[in-house]
């Protein structure tokens, strides 16, 4: 039941996330950049989406960060022996 929970709650994070930093990036821009520059244009929503999305393939790439970190976790877990990963366990909690 949790796992299912988890399955519908970040999609709904995420999308929630990206609407308000999409929000965040068209005030910022529309309250800083026509002030400085004159042919700045005021930008709408979709534009900000647009723009976060291009920040995003040119400045963090296409590939996630969270992959390789949790192949090492994999792998450290895979090396344990039953012992260490009990008192991991009992450690955890």
């Amino acid at each position: 039941m949790r796992r299912r929970a988890k399955f519908i709650i970040w999609p709904i994070f995420f999308l929630a996330a990206v609407a308000a930093l999409s929000a965040v990036v068209m005030l910022l821009w529309n309250a800083v950049l026509p002030g400085i520059f004159a042919a700045a244009p005021r930008i709408d929503y979709l534009h900000a989406l647009g723009l976060l999305v291009l920040c995003r393939i040119l400045f963090g790439g296409l590939r996630g960060h969270g992959h390789r970190h949790g192949h090492e976790r994999w792998a450290k877990w895979q090396a344990m022996t039953p012992e260490e990963r009990e008192q991991f366990h009992r450690h955890g909690q």
